[in-house]
């Protein structure tokens, strides 16, 4: 067996990023950026009004009360078009560019105006109100890097920048395919020893969350010549994704199956629970993540490994993917052995602000509704020493887990 750590550093390092593709800002959220990007304006334009109120110059306005004449308007997207003189002020409106000769706005609730004559009753310095042109940013600013995921705020950033095209790392296509006898589609007919397949709709629904494209290709049976006919249907995916048949024994046919279609096994079986059966090699160019088939194993490997997997192929630095967090354990746990463990567990916060966890008493590895009800993993290394209530623990939040009031 090897570690988890030796495990997910060969998976990153044999994979790298996938080509670019161009997409509308429109279709930009949650997409990886493969350049950087440079602002096409310069925000504020021209120096702007941060308020209601009146343009004036400085000087007019440090004795004060002072009457000014209104010599013109600026409403917001319209210059007043001449040149402000000594004792004028011109109406401006927030958003409205500065007057030439103005170099402070006094707000309006500091002023009282009568006819075209407008009465200062509070002094202003140069600058004051004053937006300067490039507060923001600068044409050619870089503010938007390679390898950034896109969020809403990137999204609003990049359209105020004027481009409404992005390069973006094209989605890996992932090629999901389960193995075999015993499990079903949910809502087909079930023999008495049958099991309704959750895997393949689950990791579907991982590979969408982590950036991919899923590609259901079904159950295989545990029969040699249909596992190879439904696997080849996996041609020109990025990644090929399968979930069961990763033993040993006489059934778990995938190794062996893969093998015959240019299958190159690098490594298979990481210390870890639950998960331990795990396989990752190639078919020619494309990468091959076998998962076990137990439902709770298959996407906590999903989570540990497919998750920095795809994190890659998308160009996303892999350390910034799901880093870790710590929490004060509500009770004690046993001393680990040398397989490290990810146990399921909910949060809450503690009356002095830490995250409090609490592991499920039990961890049994077929019990698939223990992780939809957990909020986060706690990873206890190797060897890892008991640890009373109190302690630090490491954890890794689980995809839309949050503490519970």
């Amino acid at each position: 067996m090897i570690s988890v750590e030796d495990a997910l550093s060969r998976i990153v390092a044999a994979l790298k990023p996938l080509p670019a593709e161009q997409v509308s800002i429109a279709d930009a959220l949650g997409r990886v950026l493969s350049a950087d990007v440079a602002s096409r304006r310069t925000q504020p334009p021209v120096a702007v009004s941060a308020m209601d109120g009146y343009a004036v110059r400085s000087q007019d306005v440090q004795t004060i009360p002072v009457d000014l004449k209104v010599v013109g308007q600026a409403p917001a997207g319209t210059a007043w078009p001449g040149v402000l003189g000594a004792g004028q002020a011109v109406r401006i409106f927030t958003g409205a560019p500065v007057p030439d000769g103005a170099d402070a706005i006094v707000i309006q609730e500091n002023t009282a105006a009568s006819g075209t004559t407008v009465s200062i009753l509070a002094s202003a310095r140069p600058g004051q109100f004053v937006r300067a042109a490039g507060l923001d940013f600068q044409a050619g600013d870089i503010r938007l890097h390679a390898g950034k995921v896109l969020t809403v705020r990137d999204v609003g950033l990049a359209a105020a920048m004027n481009l409404p095209w992005l390069m973006v790392h094209r989605r890996p296509r992932v090629a999901i395919l389960a193995t075999g006898d015993e499990i079903s589609m949910p809502g087909d007919p079930l023999g008495p020893n049958q099991i309704v397949s959750s895997n393949s709709l689950a990791l579907a629904a991982a590979v969408r969350v982590f950036g991919g494209e899923p590609w259901l290709l079904g159950i295989a049976p545990d029969d040699r010549d249909a596992l190879a006919a439904m696997a080849a249907g996996a041609a020109g995916a990025d990644l090929l994704l399968t979930s069961g048949g990763a033993s040993v024994g006489d059934h778990d046919l995938v190794q062996s199956v893969l093998g015959g279609m240019g299958f190159s096994l690098d490594f298979w079986k990481i210390a870890m629970r639950p998960g331990k059966p795990l396989i990752f090699g190639r078919i020619g160019d494309a990468p091959v993540l076998g998962l076990p088939g137990n439902p709770v194993s298959a996407l906590v490997c999903a989570i540990v490994f497919l998750r920095p997997a795809l994190a890659r192929l998308l160009g996303v630095s892999v350390a910034t993917v799901a880093p870790r967090v710590t929490a004060r354990l509500t009770g004690p746990l046993d001393m680990n052995d040398e397989r490290q463990d990810y146990l399921r567990a909910t949060l809450a916060n503690g009356h002095g602000g830490d995250l409090l966890v609490t592991p499920f008493t039990r961890q049994d590895s077929s019990m698939l509704a223990t992780l939809a009800e957990a909020d986060c993993l706690i990873v206890r290394p190797p060897h890892a020493p008991a640890a009373e209530a109190g302690s630090v623990v490491d954890i890794l939040p689980l995809p839309g887990g949050l503490p519970r009031a």
